[in-house]
């Protein structure tokens, strides 16, 4: 069997991957609102994912606000794909 990535099996950081996997970018209140997570988790789990070169994270400032998004990388979409290949194996599918 396949080992499951355990930076993915987490379920926060699983729903967000799976999330920007079909997206361009979402930013940080949409992946909030989605996942029903709080700032702070979110914030926590996005900072492991990027570290773990999943994702990019990008601040900018839309008048005096800062806006942060999120984009997932090759090696992310690459980890992600492998991550459900290792899955499957476990469900005989």
């Amino acid at each position: 069997m396949k080992e499951l990535d355990p930076i993915l099996h987490s379920q926060l950081r699983l729903a967000v991957m799976s999330i920007l996997m079909n997206v361009e970018e979402a930013d940080f209140v949409y992946l909030k609102e989605q996942t029903e997570s709080t700032a702070g988790n979110l914030s926590v789990q996005l900072d492991k994912l990027a570290t773990a070169g999943y994702i990019t994270v990008t601040k900018s400032f839309v008048g005096k606000k800062t806006r942060t998004t999120c984009q997932v990388t090759q090696q992310g979409r690459e980890a992600f794909e492998q991550y459900v290949e290792a899955l499957k194996s476990y469900l005989n599918l």
